[in-house]
């Protein structure tokens, strides 16, 4: 099996902690500071042993620093199997062909004179939906009930909904929930495809249907279940959430931002623009080749391209090709971009907030919640 095809991550979440992976260790970047609260949390700064990046946990409490307001009064310690010598093969389901003038998303706009409303993000959520809750109503995008309250605010998902963790669906159910809840508002919420959605659409659409990848034949399912497919989600998918994911785009740019799920240079083999990449995307799912969405799987389930001495001149590559100033992504976990996925004393990786990196120039999402780190949400721009 070649790297393309296996890639580090956990695999089914059960119960305890997964082993840990080795990976190249390249930790050039710094945490986000965000700004001070009002109040503030009161926690003293530390530092870490690597590249002179800094915590200020007092701007960016973790979860055992602060009451989880929405719902429970205690979140549950998520689940993690044992084991886990993780591969990320590819999968992908796709809905009906989807009409071009459907590809566009048309929102309220502001009035003249009215700047739009502040953009955030959310990184990997792969079926947390207690801690993805908690995570929105913590920065007052939902209230108590779960719906909407930002009023003209802007917020990206950056993908991976589904997998390893323990409601997929309910994730789905949220987001899409939100997007129309926002939409009333003024404001809005979208999302991006990631390899985690081709994963899980590919295993509804193609089960244990026989596909050709660089490893000899695979399947869809196969690889969904190797990479923490959770059966209650596949019971549950319904054509209303294979319609709403087959249409999410692969990219957006967003007040110069340039959104992907995947840390990777592969979205330009996919097109010259934004619209290329995404229309691409959209035929390639439409169409019956379960061996070209296999291949597009894997492209876009590549990482650490942003990583190391050639990581700024990569992400100047995208920005080249898409505009924006800086790319923001999911994808890979922060403790594994960092190196700081193996602790000494087992304890959980330290995640204060997002992780800037790559000159400065990238911007990394996903908090790691599948192992014990956090879900992310935050608001940009990233100073």
């Amino acid at each position: 099996m070649t790297p393309e095809d296996r890639l580090p991550g956990p695999e089914l979440p059960e119960s305890g902690h997964r082993q840990q992976q080795d990976l190249d260790v390249l930790p050039y970047g710094s945490y986000f500071e965000p700004p001070e609260p009002v109040g503030g949390y009161g926690y003293d700064a530390t530092y870490s042993g690597y590249g002179g990046a800094r915590f200020l946990e007092q701007h960016w409490p973790t979860a055992s620093q602060t009451a989880p307001a929405f719902g429970e009064p205690a979140l549950s310690e998520p689940a993690f199997p044992e084991t886990a010598p993780s591969d990320d093969p590819p999968t992908i389901e796709l809905g009906p062909p989807v009409p071009a003038e459907e590809l566009h998303y048309p929102y309220p706009q502001p009035e003249p004179g009215e700047a739009p409303g502040p953009l955030y993000v959310v990184g990997d959520v792969h079926g947390y939906l207690d801690e993805l809750l908690a995570a929105l109503h913590q920065q007052g995008l939902i209230d108590a009930e779960g719906r909407w309250s930002a009023g003209r605010s802007r917020l990206w998902f950056l993908g991976d909904f589904t997998d390893r963790g323990p409601d997929g669906i309910g994730v789905i159910d949220l987001v899409m929930q939100l997007a129309a809840e926002a939409a009333a508002a003024g404001g809005y919420c979208r999302a991006l495809m990631g390899n985690h959605e081709l994963l899980f659409l590919g295993a509804a659409r193609y089960g244990d249907e026989p596909v050709q990848s660089t490893a000899g034949t695979a399947s869809f399912l196969a690889a969904w279940r190797l990479n923490g497919g959770q059966q209650t989600d596949l019971e549950r998918l319904e054509a209303h959430h294979v319609s709403w994911l087959s249409r999410l785009p692969a990219i957006a740019l967003e007040d110069g931002h340039l959104l992907l799920h995947s840390d990777t240079t592969a979205y330009l083999e996919y097109g010259a623009t934004i619209d290329d990449v995404n229309e691409s995307v959209h035929r390639l799912l439409a169409g019956e080749g379960a061996d070209e969405w296999w291949d597009c799987f894997r492209r876009f389930t590549k990482r650490f391209a942003f990583r190391g001495e050639a990581g700024a001149q990569a992400v100047h590559e995208l920005l080249g090709a898409y505009g924006g100033h800086r790319v923001v992504h999911g994808h890979s976990p922060i403790p594994y971009l960092t190196g700081t996925a193996h602790a000494e004393d087992g304890a959980p990786p330290h995640i204060p907030g997002p992780y800037i990196y790559a000159d400065e120039l990238a911007i990394a999402m996903d908090g790691g919640v599948t192992m014990d780190g956090r879900l992310l949400v935050a608001r940009l721009p990233l100073n």
